[in-house]
């Protein structure tokens, strides 16, 4: 009962944190009946990772219908888009095939320069304006207001907020607002990677209400303090030794929750570590857990597992952690980094389903998905949203993902560069 109170006074937090809603927006929430709510996430060569896969993965988590198009022009290697700190997508299809179909919302991430492809291309402002005469709902979030939605004129009038070094982008019609998401009739912005769980759900409540807004939340375990700073549950401290760039490797298998992995790649190759995506499945390319997101590893695990890692972190999703558990090879590395007491982690379902059915955890103190937390054998610290012991780091959901990753700078590179990245990302 204590978790259920404490899950609820997160996300009471969660919706206030969204600012100036309209009476307006309620009107998309109304009507539709049992069917699909249609939502349309264009992406673009460097565009933010963490903004596309949050925006996506809540707006699913909802029940929407969420099309992944790439605005950027045919190439040779199909629908695949380079987004920001070198990962590569998989769009659903191309925003230029989609010219005459019917979307309930049009939600654009941000990144640079993912926010001026979006705005250079032709047919995604023909909708968005259409889109927007119509009465639907649109939102923007870091970059992307102000390139793009401002630049379209798509904001005149209107509150509006965006990453903080973009707010002299906006026109002279644009009301700057400093606030993390802002509502103004049928627009949401948002100001940055940090606050795209709080963008994806401000979407999910003008489309949905409030009710839904709150059950999305819950399972997320988002933050109780919005741009607070992060914190952690520290256990026999131990200094994470590298000898110089740090050498992450960060697997991943269908069914693994983008929103983790990506906090994961995107936040420390940020701090300037070398991040290995490698694949567990027979082929690069994986599908994660909600969306069914598209995302092309770097190589194969049998590839990486000739390589020399300072830390091996996996992000969760309940079939993905099962498929880790299952793949002997990435087992074998994570027994030899433990034996070798060389840094390992991981998050949500992995904690539970991988570490603690291998012996991973013995004689360790750790954090999992709440409602998994009753597989590890020690539940004393599972409160804690970020648990580190020695060379052990465990996190709770996808909600607590950027933190996890900050923390796990902390230990790499030091707690000024941690805040440095935090502030950066708008998270703090």
């Amino acid at each position: 009962m204590a978790a259920a109170a404490a899950s609820s006074s997160l996300v009471r937090r969660a919706a206030a944190a969204a600012s100036r809603r309209l009476p307006l927006a309620r009107a998309f929430a109304s009507g539709g009946g049992d069917k699909a709510k249609r939502v349309l996430v264009p992406v673009a060569a460097g565009t933010e990772p963490i903004e596309a896969a949050a925006t996506a993965d809540v707006l699913n988590r909802a029940g929407a219908r969420v099309t992944v198009a790439t605005a950027d022009p045919p190439k040779d290697d199909g629908l695949i888009v380079e987004a920001a700190y070198g990962v590569k997508l998989v769009a659903d299809g191309r925003v230029a095939d989609l010219e005459s179909e019917a979307f309930d919302l049009i939600a654009l991430p941000g990144g640079m320069p993912g926010s001026a492809n979006l705005r250079d291309c032709k047919v995604l402002e023909k909708m968005v304006k259409k889109h927007a005469e119509n009465g639907g709902l649109y939102g923007a979030i870091c970059a992307a207001p102000a390139v793009t939605l401002a630049y379209w004129g798509m904001l005149k009038g209107l509150k509006a907020t965006c990453y903080p070094s973009f707010m002299e982008k906006f026109t002279a019609e644009v009301i700057p607002v400093n606030s993390r998401v802002v509502v103004d009739r049928n627009v949401v912005t948002s100001q940055g990677p940090g606050t795209a769980i709080e963008f994806g759900l401000a979407l999910v409540e003008q489309l949905y209400g409030r009710e839904k807004m709150e059950e999305v939340a819950g399972p997320l375990y988002v933050r109780p303090q919005h741009g607070a700073e992060y914190t952690m549950e520290e256990l026999n401290s131990l200094e994470w030794k590298c000898s110089g760039t740090p050498q992450v490797l960060v697997p991943v298998a269908n069914g693994s929750e983008e929103m983790e992995a990506l906090n994961l790649i995107d936040v420390l190759r940020r701090a300037g570590a070398n991040v290995i995506i490698a694949s567990v499945e027979d082929k690069l390319q994986i599908v994660t857990r909600r969306h069914k997101f598209n995302l092309i590893a770097d190589m194969m695990l049998d590839e990486a597992a000739k390589m020399q890692f300072d830390l091996i972190v996996m992000p969760g999703g309940l079939p993905g952690a099962q498929k880790f558990s299952s793949t002997k090879k990435l087992v074998d590395l994570l027994k030899k980094q433990a034996e070798s007491n060389k840094p390992y982690g991981a998050i949500c379902a992995s904690p539970a389903h991988v570490l603690e059915p291998h012996g991973l955890l013995k004689g360790k103190k750790a954090t999992a998905f709440p409602p998994m937390s009753h597989l590890l054998t020690d539940q004393s610290v599972c409160e804690h949203r970020v648990v580190v012991d020695g060379n052990l780091i465990t996190s709770r959901a996808p909600g607590t993902a950027t933190e996890f990753a900050l923390a796990i700078v902390e230990k790499l590179f030091g707690r000024d560069k941690a805040v440095s990245i935090a502030k950066e990302l708008i998270f703090m």
